[in-house]
């Protein structure tokens, strides 16, 4: 159980400093820094590398309803600039990062890579 309230404990202190680092940021278009993060609560167990070794169907349906948000090269390079600054924060598994797109099924064009060069994205 105390490793479930760790989780929690993570999730809910990861939102409120995003909701503190965020509020003065820009607008990604229709997507906040902080409402990209939210849409990937559900990947904090996978994408720190604990268990379970596959992102869990809630987390693989946030993931694919944020890539279809990004539909622009400036949103996608603004959620990597969000991304990469998140991950660095809480401590992102870099590996379970680059296999979260293909395992759940989202045709990426650039790796989702903690130490990607967002400017590069197409």
């Amino acid at each position: 159980m105390s490793g479930k309230k760790n989780v929690v404990v993570f999730v809910v202190v990861m939102v409120f400093s995003l909701f503190l680092t965020t509020m003065n940021a820009i607008q990604i278009d229709d997507i906040t820094c902080s409402e990209a993060l939210f849409s990937l609560i559900p990947c904090v167990p996978f994408l720190e590398g604990s268990n379970p070794p596959t992102p869990s169907p809630t987390c693989c349906s946030g993931a694919n309803n944020l890539y279809q948000k990004a539909n622009t090269t400036q949103i996608r390079r603004n959620i990597c600039k969000c991304f990469k600054a998140a991950s660095t924060k809480f401590g992102v598994n870099p590996d379970r990062a680059k296999q979260l797109p293909g395992l759940c099924s989202i045709p990426l064009s650039f790796p989702f890579d903690p130490k990607a060069d967002c400017n590069t994205i197409p």
